[in-house]
């Protein structure tokens, strides 16, 4: 016989905990019947459930939605989102477009799609709206629970921004013309959203979304200038490789509230005269050095270095919102006027610049060398600093070569001459080592006050230069060697050996040259010093820099050590510079905790993602590398646009299909010269040879002649530069084109879309 169920001994009833868990966990049905149901409620024990339910009610446990049951503040099932943030992990952050419950609206994590057709979640952006499913929602009471969800769909993009130049046309109304190569549609203006820009303005844009037919509407948010300034240059290069440079409140927040950090736990090395050395420009000064002769007599002739790097983990804590911003910047990246900073200026120009007679925060490596300069002992300290002195380049090696100022003459004896004196032992052990030494002198340009550009210097090369670059990879080296000895994870700066094909390219190249270049397989760096040492007074010692350059693997970071060929080093990590580089910050962070130094040392579990921070990182690289060089493509060829005409002796950089990459030897400008320029002749590609070869005449144009060429065009927002060859070339044998090959049409050509230095590296 069935046992009766009464009300008054509610046994089958669910607890408390039990509705309320329910509730949370299926907000998308959780009615009364629902509840009776899951928890197998019937007859008369109804009655109880919904006076549990009217209690739990009562105290504000859950509310009713259109007949639903849900806990105060959860989401409904299907919701509309608006994406706001990445948390630590870089995941992306919503919070509901529409809360109308009191207190702040719920952040809610993406999960990445189930179903492997829908996409990637990667495929909305910040800023986007979207319909999103609600897959968990925390239980009252969880701490540090968020509610995950799952993308449907995207419903409504994020305002595009663009930059572009403004063009007035009639009524007050406007064009733009989008200055990014990946936005080929111009936008209309209409009268009121112009901000009263004036014809030829640079101007950044708000796209106006729900066209139907013709150019898409937009306003304009910002006016950046006239066209030609370097800052109107430096803006199309951030908006065009997309560069973020405007950091979030909360990372500001942050940088505002730190302070000076603490001597406690901290080595006080206050009375070593440590001094940085930097260009005379230089805003901010992460590093310092110090070196005196070694009074050990087991190390007759040796060294003590001492290389102290502004303590940026003190302050960039993982999972903090300036640690968030700094992985999604990964480096500073510097213009001609402008640095985008990697992080805040309080932190990089303020609480982390080791300024002069102003104590700061450091970490150093002493470091112990023979009279041999063989590095023979290392120790890292975390310590309390204060620079003796704040040097520039050229002020140092002055005082050095005799010519001390009222500054640098008391510094001379105790400081610089020992420093010199280290840097002559380090350099015989650089001797033995032969990393990969290539003669490319970089050109720098100096602007006028109008942010125009003045002229373009080769600055000299110093000695100066040459021992801070010393000292900071002896650091870096040390850095690598003590995590590895620890066991810990960290992040290489790794440089592969040049591929086979590669080796085989340059070689075929070297054999139009009549070069030999050894056959056997890998080939280690002083192979190519050899052959650079043996050009180095010919006519071919510059281009023959430029196409070893180009045989070289890319450098790149990696929790996978494979050495660094370039430097001939066998582990290397990048340990002298968290202010500008993500990448010294990890490595900062993993010597904090390998060594037990304090507070801000690597996370544990954060080596299950340096593998994906390595690649994050190897790419913000290369974009602040493009977008450098771009800027310095734009700015050239807005200097020489008034040169229309002119003439200008340069060598062949490239040499392609469609024509011939000149680089000018006053300015280093690169420039096109079409095919279809060079004469009344077909020209054949001889791509083992790297030469252009006229079929009757024979002419060729050969990588690294030398040729006078005059300048055509000149496209300022492209970067670009159009040249037509008008003596050069030499004399060969004629280069009939095969049977059957079609000859191409006779007609002009324009240079490809910013054929500068990129196009020029395609060559």
């Amino acid at each position: 016989m069935p046992r009766r169920k009464i009300a008054e001994a509610p046994a089958a009833l669910p607890s408390r905990e039990e509705v309320v868990a329910f509730i949370a966990e299926h907000p998308d049905r959780a009615t009364k019947r629902d509840i009776a149901r899951a928890f197998d409620v019937s007859g008369v024990d109804r009655v109880a459930l919904k006076d549990l339910l009217r209690g739990l009610e009562a105290e504000g446990l859950f509310e009713k939605r259109r007949k639903r049951l849900v806990v105060p503040g959860s989401l409904p099932p299907v919701s509309v989102l608006e994406i706001v943030a990445r948390d630590e992990d870089g995941e992306f952050l919503a919070e509901p477009v529409n809360w109308e419950e009191a207190g702040d609206r719920p952040r809610v994590l993406i999960l990445a799609s189930a179903n492997p057709r829908a996409g990637r979640t990667a495929e909305a952006g910040l800023g986007d709206r979207v319909l999103a499913r609600i897959v968990d929602q925390p239980t009252p009471g969880e701490p540090q629970s968020r509610p995950t969800a799952r993308i449907m769909k995207v419903i409504e993009r994020a305002p595009e921004s663009v930059l572009g130049i403004f063009r007035t046309t009639r009524g007050g109304a406007g064009r733009i013309e989008p200055i990014s190569k990946k936005q080929r549609e111009e936008f209309v203006i209409p009268p009121g959203d112009t901000l009263d820009a004036g014809d030829g303005d640079l101007v950044a844009v708000e796209v106006v979304p729900g066209r139907r037919s013709g150019l898409a509407r937009a306003r304009i948010r910002e006016i950046v200038g006239s066209a030609m300034s370097e800052q109107a240059v430096s803006m199309i290069a951030i908006h065009d490789h997309e560069l973020p440079h405007i950091f979030p409140q909360d990372a500001l927040a942050e940088a505002a509230k730190a302070g000076p950090a603490p001597l406690e736990g901290r080595e006080d090395w206050r009375a070593l005269p440590l001094i940085t050395i930097d260009p005379a420009d230089a805003k901010d000064h992460d590093d310092a050095v110090h070196a005196a002769p070694d009074e050990d007599p087991e190390n007759e002739g040796g060294w003590i270095v001492t290389v102290a790097i502004a303590d940026v983990a003190w302050y960039v804590r993982p999972g903090t919102a300036l640690d968030r911003e700094a992985l999604h910047r990964g480096n500073s990246v510097y213009f001609p006027d402008r640095v985008i900073p990697m992080l805040p200026e309080r932190i990089s120009n303020d609480l982390c610049s080791l300024r002069e007679s102003v104590d700061r925060p450091a970490l150093a490596v002493r470091m112990v060398f023979g009279a041999d300069g063989v590095k023979r002992t290392h120790r890292f300290h975390r310590i309390m600093m204060r620079s003796a002195a704040k040097l520039a380049y050229e002020e140092a090696q002055a005082a050095v070569d005799g010519r001390p100022t009222d500054k640098t003459g008391p510094l001379l004896t105790p400081i610089l001459r020992p420093l010199w004196g280290a840097y002559r032992a380090l350099l015989r052990a650089r001797g033995q080592r032969e990393p990969l030494d290539l003669d490319l002198p970089e050109r720098k340009i100096l602007l006028k006050p109008d942010g125009t550009v003045d002229r373009i210097v080769v600055p000299e090369r110093l000695d100066a230069h040459r021992l801070i670059e010393e000292f900071m990879i002896q650091a870096n080296v040390a850095a690598a060697e003590t995590l590895e000895a620890k066991r810990s994870p960290l992040v290489y700066r790794i440089h592969d050996a040049p591929s086979m094909a590669k080796l085989e390219a340059l070689r075929e190249f070297l054999g139009s040259l009549d070069i030999d270049l050894a056959k056997q397989g890998a080939l280690r760096p002083s192979a190519f010093n050899r052959l650079l040492e043996r050009m180095n007074e010919t006519e071919h010692a510059h281009i023959i820099n430029e196409v070893v350059l180009r045989s070289q693997s890319q450098a790149e970071y990696s929790p996978i050590n494979i050495g660094h060929f370039g430097l001939n080093l066998q582990r290397y990590a990048h340990f002298t510079s968290p202010i500008r580089r993500y990448a010294d910050l990890i490595v900062h962070r993993a010597l904090i905790r390998a060594l037990d130094l304090g507070a801000g040392g690597l996370p544990e579990g954060a080596e299950a993602r340096l593998e994906k921070i390595s690649s994050d990182i190897s790419t913000a690289e290369r974009r602040a590398m493009a977008a450098e060089r771009d800027t310095v493509d734009r700015l050239i060829a807005g200097w020489l646009a008034e040169r229309i005409g002119a003439m200008f002796h340069g060598r062949i950089g490239g040499v392609t299909k469609a024509g011939l990459f000149v680089r000018l030897d006053e300015s280093g400008a690169d420039g096109f010269v079409p095919i279809a320029s060079l004469g009344a002749e077909y020209f054949s590609y001889d791509e083992a040879g790297h030469r252009l070869v006229g079929e009757r005449s024979g002419t060729q144009f050969r990588l690294g002649d030398g040729v006078e060429v005059r300048l055509v065009e000149a496209a300022p927002t492209a970067g670009a530069l159009r040249f037509e060859v008008v003596s050069g070339g030499s004399a060969g044998a004629p280069r009939r084109p095969r049977r059957g090959q079609r000859r191409p049409e006779r007609r002009p050509t324009r240079p490809p879309r910013g054929s500068g230095a990129r196009a020029r590296s395609r060559g």
